[in-house]
Formats: C-alpha cells, structure tokens, sequence
C-alpha cells in the first residue's frame, strides 16, 4: 500500500497569510522535485487557481458542508494517488464554517474527515507572550483537532523572533518556523480574495519569491519527516462514457470559475467538454449541444464581451433554439440585458430581460441549498443540490412574471424562488452549485443536451 506526506496550512483568521504560507510551501516542495497535490478547504475560486499554477496541479476544493464525508475523501484519494505531498489550504480561521455553534465546513472539520495534521499559521504583528496565549487557546478548543505545528508569519525583527520562540515553550504546540513581514511579495486582493491567476503578471516570478521566503526561513525536510505517513489504498475510478454530446465551456480571462470536480463529473456522464471565449471567439464551436457558463469577473471584462457581437449574437441563437445553456454568477450576469458599472452601461446577449449593476459591496454571501421546483434541465421537481453565492452586482429593472425554478434555503432567512428559467432551456442563477453534492445534477444535465440532440436527428 502506498503512503503520502498530507497536512493542512491553516490559519486563526482570513488575512492572517495563510494563503501566501501555502502558495509558498507548494512552490518550494514542487522546485525541489515533489509531486504537489494541493486542495482548498471552502468553495472559494480564486486560491484553487493560484494553487494549480503553483504546484503544477489542479487544485480541488474540499467543502464539509456542500458535500459528504464520503465524497470529501473520494475526491482526495482520487487525486492523492502519485503525490508525494498533499497539501490544503483552509478556509477563514480553523474552526470557521457554516454556523458559529458546530464545526461543518470548517477547516477544523476537514482535518478530522481526512486525518490530516494542521500547521496554524498565525499573524504575530505586535504580538509577544500573547502569541502564546492564542496558540494554546486553539490548540485547546477542540482537543480532537490535531495542531501538528505553528509559523509565526509577519515577524518583526531578529529580536521579536527570539521573544515568540520563548513564548512558543509556554505550549505544547512545536514551533515549525517564523516568517519575517514580506509585504512586496503578498498576492494583491480583490472582493474577499486574491486577484486571479488570469489578471496577475509575472506568477511565476511571485511564486518563486515566495518559495525563497519558505525555504530561507523553514526546515522543509524536517516538515515533512515530522509528519505522519497517510496510507493511500489502491484505488478503480469509474471508466468515463463515450461521449455522446458536446457542451461549450466558457473559459477565458471572464469566466474561470468552475469546480474541477463539476467538470469530471460532466465528461463521466458523457460530455465532451469543448472550450471557447466569450472575449475573444466570434463563433461558438461547432455541433454543440449544450452550454456551460461559469463565474468569474465579467465586469472587468465588460468593455471586451460587449464588443464582441457577434458571439454574443450567437449564444442568444443558440438559447432561441432551446438548446440547453446553464450560467452560473458571472456566467449569469453575460446573459442578461447588459452589465452597469460606474456610468457606463454594457450590452450582454439579452436572454435574460434585466440587467447586472455593480454595487460598492457584495449584494450576497453564504452557502445555498437548491430544491428544483420545476422541471428543468438540471432535474425534475424534488432534486436538491447545494453551492454558494457571493456576487457585488445587484439586478434592476425585473420583470415581475418572471419564470424562477429553485426554492432557495441559506442558513438565516426564509426560503425564495430564484434560478431564471426561460422558455426554453436556459437555466441562469447568482448560485455557484457543486455537482457532487448530488451526482443527478451532471447526469440530468448531460442527458437535456443529448436528448435535444435527438429531437434535432428526428
């Protein structure tokens, strides 16, 4: 049976540079001829892209609360098999998650799920003894979380790092290394999270610097040989389907939001997933049956999705046929009348009669549970799935006999209808679903498309 080096980077609080920790560990281990899996506690996007760049492998989110223990460690068994590490970024502080009363979706959850170690990472500016008394704090929270090591990051000088070693003794928590304040090679945030991979220069400059910053100020071998070994059994994944229909996926500067996992799921139901820009293509790929239309930063790239005519022309076609098309955020937002952003007003494809108009802060923000209250291409009446909504547009002028398919529940609040549907087979929502969550979301999807293709034979 073969066995891997797993453990997870997490943090006391969001902002604490756990995600620059990470994004350094997984670049100095990957440059030293590793093979770095990486994974990212919570629904986030943004990290998951950095991590892939960094490592040289796809990331893959791991949320407790959009899906089960038993898929949680199918997915990270399914993409631990050749590693030689595993390393995760959680999510927010360590015990952070769906409800401040208990643990689901939390770092400190996914630790217990996968057995996997956690080295706390935390931010020690203006911290003296005091940095003692935060790490036994957590470390006696919850006795079953297993806090293997700290790293004291934003250290201020020689001096403050000799003070925080002797305060560290005061625990029974070992001491993995301090990082000095690096304020120039932090990734650069936006919306609650980092730039992404698509808009920033230079990655693999800034990834290096920060391996340099890793490597100079921890012990990278003894991380590892301190940490336990994870057996990893042998593994029969599923044989994918010949596919039987083509579906288009937006992935360009726009839209590069998408679960991973989503799209396995996709081509194991029978889906060749064809790539195309919204940006930059002015004709939607040939014999398609079906569109797929992620989240992302539209706004930013308004000006050029706007210009872009007669793609846009095409997709309103291609709606107009019936053929099915499922958006999803900023995918969303393309398929409405148009996106407003300070005094400028952008055209979209116009599937949807209202408009996306961005707002100073985020409109929503919170896990979502989906019941699909009428038939539609992800599933009949009764199908539940859950995902997250986090979004700073708002929508203006709405009709008010518009046709809405999901019974919405978040954790405060009444359920509502939201999910757009048109007449057809367009299915356009702010919620970010995770196909894992229930399988049937993939499958259903797929067969929509493959049975449109028939219908189209006949």
């Amino acid at each position: 049976m073969n066995s891997i080096k797993g453990f997870i980077v997490a943090g006391t609080h969001s902002g604490c540079g756990k995600t620059s920790v990470t994004l350094g560990l997984m670049a100095a281990f990957a440059r030293k001829g590793l093979k770095v899996q990486p994974f990212k506690v919570g629904p986030d996007f943004i990290d998951p892209g950095h991590h892939s760049r960094a490592a040289g492998r796809t990331c893959h989110n791991l949320d407790g609360w959009m899906l089960s223990g038993e898929v949680l460690r199918d997915i990270f068994s399914r993409h631990s098999q050749d590693a030689d590490a595993c390393i995760v970024e959680g999510v927010m502080g360590l015990f952070d998650g769906f409800s401040a009363l208990e643990e689901t979706g939390s770092t400190a959850h996914l630790s217990k799920e996968l057995n996997l170690p956690i080295i706390l990472v935390v931010d020690a500016r203006a911290m003296a003894r005091s940095a003692a008394a935060l790490v036994k704090g957590f470390s006696e929270f919850d006795p079953d979380t297993a806090i293997a090591g700290v790293i004291f990051n934003r250290v201020g000088s020689e001096s403050h790092e000799q003070t925080l070693q002797e305060a560290i003794s005061l625990t029974d928590i070992p001491l993995v290394g301090c990082l000095p304040r690096r304020n120039e090679i932090e990734t650069p945030s936006r919306h609650l999270g980092l730039i992404t991979a698509e808009h920033l220069e230079d990655l693999e400059g800034k990834y290096s610097a920060l391996a340099d910053w890793v490597e100079e100020h921890l012990d990278l071998d003894t991380i590892l040989e301190a940490l336990p070994d994870i057996p990893m059994p042998p593994r029969f994944d599923e044989l994918p389907m010949i596919p039987h229909t083509r579906i288009g996926v937006a992935q360009d500067e726009a839209f590069s939001f998408y679960y991973d996992e989503n799209l396995r799921m996709l081509r194991y139901a029978g889906a060749e997933l064809v790539p195309f820009s919204p940006i930059e293509d002015k004709e939607l790929p040939d014999d398609l049956s079906g569109l797929y239309l992620g989240g992302g930063y539209p706004e930013l790239s308004a000006f050029d999705l706007a210009q872009n005519t007669r793609l846009r022309r095409a997709v309103a076609e291609f709606s107009k046929s019936g053929k099915p098309i499922y958006a999803e955020c900023g995918g969303f937002m393309y398929l409405m009348d148009s996106i407003s952003k300070g005094d400028r007003l952008f055209p979209m494809c116009g599937i949807f009669p209202f408009r996306s108009t961005m707002q100073n802060r985020f409109q929503a923000l919170g896990y979502k549970e989906i019941e699909i209250a009428e038939d539609c291409i992800l599933g009949p009446i009764g199908t539940i799935a859950r995902g997250h909504e986090f979004h700073y547009s708002a929508l203006e002028d709405m009709p008010e006999d518009l046709n809405k398919c999901f019974i919405v529940r978040s954790r405060k609040g009444e359920p509502k209808k939201e999910g757009f549907l048109t007449e057809g087979n367009t299915l356009g929502s702010y919620i970010h679903l995770h196909f894992a969550s229930n399988p049937d979301i993939a499958k259903n999807f797929v067969e929509a498309c493959i049975n449109f293709s028939r219908q189209e034979e006949i």
